[in-house]
């Protein structure tokens, strides 16, 4: 039994689930948005989300300098990208400061095509890294598109044409097809 065991497995080893998480996490706090499974991006979620919290803990220090290397160094333990590091504690800590959780939002996708696994968006709530929005314009009306007349030709699915003096155009195999195809059955 399970019980009180928090986190998922992911059909992983230990090590190779925390490598996952960490390289998860990494792409995340250096993409600002990243596409993955549910289960993955729960499990990064609340990995993510304690890095925040704990680099804007040390920003917000600013009596005691050791505490902002020391967070750095735990931050360090997981994420291996010093860019990365920086970005955390310089860009994110500063625009989230005022947030108190909740740094992370996932978006369900839908299943993926291939195997069936569910789908999902994780980004950071505040890096809107999507399109501008759109400045509203005013309604214009839509050109409309002239209408082009049915085709006449004989194979174009509709009944064939009018031969000239009246005449239906044979008996044969040809205008029998003609006229099935004109009612809709093949």
């Amino acid at each position: 039994m399970r019980h009180r065991k928090s986190g998922r497995k992911l059909k992983r080893t230990a090590s190779h689930r925390r490598a996952t998480l960490a390289a998860l996490s990494t792409a995340l706090l250096r993409h600002k948005k990243i596409t993955t499974t549910v289960a993955k991006a729960k499990e990064t979620r609340v990995v993510v989300e304690k890095l925040i919290t704990r680099a804007k803990n040390a920003v917000a220090k600013t009596d005691a300098p050791a505490a902002g290397v020391h967070a750095r160094r735990e931050v360090g333990r997981l994420i291996r990208d010093r860019e990365v590091i920086g970005e955390l504690f310089g860009t994110i800590a500063g625009k989230v400061a005022s947030r108190p959780g909740g740094y992370t939002r996932i978006v369900k996708l839908g299943q993926r095509y291939g195997d069936g696994a569910e789908m999902a968006v994780i980004e950071l709530v505040d890096f809107n890294v999507g399109k501008e929005p759109a400045e509203k314009k005013p309604a214009s009306k839509a050109k409309k598109q002239p209408r082009r007349a049915p085709s006449r030709k004989k194979g174009a699915g509709g009944a064939p044409s009018p031969a000239p003096d009246g005449e239906t155009g044979g008996t044969g195999k040809k205008a029998a097809a003609g006229e099935a195809g004109a009612k809709g059955a093949h």
